[in-house]
């Protein structure tokens, strides 16, 4: 009995660390599942025209027969669809379609020698296939599992030549014979485009890689994707981490982001967390620093500081002639809030102001404490998701003493300045690159729309092919192995 308490006291805890909260969450609706069948269905034609039958002869009495070179020569797949299937699955299906062939024959019949070309139509093809999707060990979306199913309703072939009436007579032999070894080829086919060809390209999608010098991402799926009628939710990890510790993990406690709309073909879905660990990485990369001296510090302030900063609270001589150095270095993680109304960041820090005479060593004149607010837009551009920081609050005071807290208030609006003329640019320079969100190759969002929520923001678009699954495929073709 006390362990059965003890275990009911354990489950929501154990609930818990098995439903790790994403930092990222893509929804693909039936919007964009049907763009991907369009797609899709032209790679499976592509497929299906490199069909490979085996040669089929055989005897019949005194007719023999020897069915070679055969070759797809069209194609019509008229009636397909691609669905969702709960709780994992995509369920491809081809109804009605034809596949005209043609392939060579040599016919004996008698002492009557006859070759040539035979035109073949299969009629009422059938192909019913199911993709399994799951997550690999690396954290990757692939096709764990594929069934399928194909049948061949009926098939004709058309004979010429001086035998023809011959050829008619014994056809049902050849025919047959073909039925068979074509719908015997169509699953191995798709299976192999689908395990093996599918599955490299979805090797395209990035999971663990690097954003610049300083910090890299790790876009792992959390879990099995889950699948319903209508859309398809893959849950990633969505954390970046320092280049300089790349095994470090944040905790993840923001808000679970929950997508609701269907109306595009895609959405993605980023935390809090998302943004926190992009910053907190670069702070523990040691990056958050700049430094301004000499030359890159704006004359107007220069002047400013020498005469009034200086010489009312240090009581400098104002005609020191030595370089000012200012040092801006964040004193803890920057904080991201997501809310209906905006994306802001908090940010606390420290800016140091130096003299630094020739050949002497520098002399700190003041260490002040400031703490700004940032208006953040964020957007999506091909497949990087970029951020434009603003400044929307900032204060300054001394951790020394009141006192000089309210002499440093005329220094405000000019640091402001600084702020937003020198330093902005610089970190917006920064954040220009932006992050790739993780989709395959070739594939790319159109008429993004970005909308805020608590502790989450979404960005609903519809999706665009700018490489066909072809192109990207031979790309990345696995390579056939010696013992292949």
């Amino acid at each position: 009995a006390a362990s059965s308490c003890l275990l009911l006291l354990l489950l929501p805890s154990l609930v818990t660390a098995s439903h790790s909260p994403p930092g990222c969450k893509i929804r693909i609706t039936s919007k964009g599942l049907d763009l991907v069948k369009q797609e899709g269905l032209r790679f499976v034609e592509q497929e299906l025209q490199n069909i490979t039958v085996s040669d089929l002869h055989g005897n019949e009495g005194q007719f023999q027969y020897n069915i070679s070179q055969v070759k797809v020569t069209d194609l019509q797949l008229a009636f397909s669809d691609l669905n969702f299937q709960p709780q994992q699955h995509l369920v491809f299906n081809i109804n009605n379609a034809s596949i005209s062939l043609r392939f060579r024959r040599q016919l004996l019949y008698w002492f009557f020698y006859d070759i040539g070309s035979i035109n073949a139509s299969a009629d009422g093809v059938y192909i019913y296939t199911v993709l399994q999707l799951a997550k690999d060990e690396a954290g990757r979306l692939k096709i764990s599992n594929m069934t399928c199913d194909a049948s061949i309703a009926r098939m004709h072939a058309g004979f010429s030549g001086t035998l023809r009436k011959v050829y008619e007579f014994l056809s049902t032999f050849i025919v047959s014979g073909m039925r068979f070894l074509l719908s015997q080829q169509i699953c191995p086919s798709l299976e192999h485009a689908s395990l093996v060809l599918l599955n490299s390209l979805l090797d395209t999608v990035p999971v663990r890689n690097y954003v610049d010098e300083h910090i890299g991402i790790d876009y792992s799926l959390l879990r099995d994707p889950s699948i319903s009628t209508d859309t398809l939710d893959l849950d990633f990890k969505g954390m970046f981490f320092p280049r300089v510790r790349e095994d470090q993990e944040l905790e993840n406690h923001a808000v679970e982001p929950v997508i609701k709309e269907t109306e595009r073909m895609v959405y993605v879905a980023f935390s809090e967390y998302f943004f926190d660990s992009a910053m907190h990485s670069y702070f523990q990369a040691g990056v958050l620093t700049i430094e301004l001296q000499g030359e890159k510090v704006p004359k107007d302030l220069e002047v400013l500081l020498r005469a009034t900063f200086f010489g009312t609270i240090f009581m400098l001589n104002p005609s020191v002639d030595a370089p000012l150095r200012l040092v801006l270095q964040v004193s803890a993680p920057p904080r991201c809030t997501i809310k209906p109304s905006g994306t802001s960041v908090s940010v606390s820090a420290f800016l140091n102001i130096s003299l630094v005479p020739l050949d002497h060593p520098p002399v700190q004149l003041s260490s002040m404490a400031m703490e700004t607010k940032l208006s953040a837009k964020v957007f999506l551009q091909g497949k990087a998701l970029r951020v434009q920081l603003d400044l929307r609050r900032f204060r300054i005071y001394s951790k020394q003493s009141a006192l000089e807290s309210l002499a440093l208030f005329p220094l405000q609006a000019p640091l402001k300045t600084l702020l937003q003329l020198t330093i902005m640019p610089i970190i917006n320079e920064r954040t220009k690159k932006g992050v790739q969100i993780p989709l395959p190759e070739g594939m790319d969002f159109t008429r993004e729309v970005v909308t805020n929520h608590a502790g989450f923001l979404t960005v609903g678009a519809d999706l665009h092919f700018s490489k066909g699954l072809r192109e990207v495929i031979e790309k990345y073709r696995p390579v056939p192995t010696a013992a292949a």
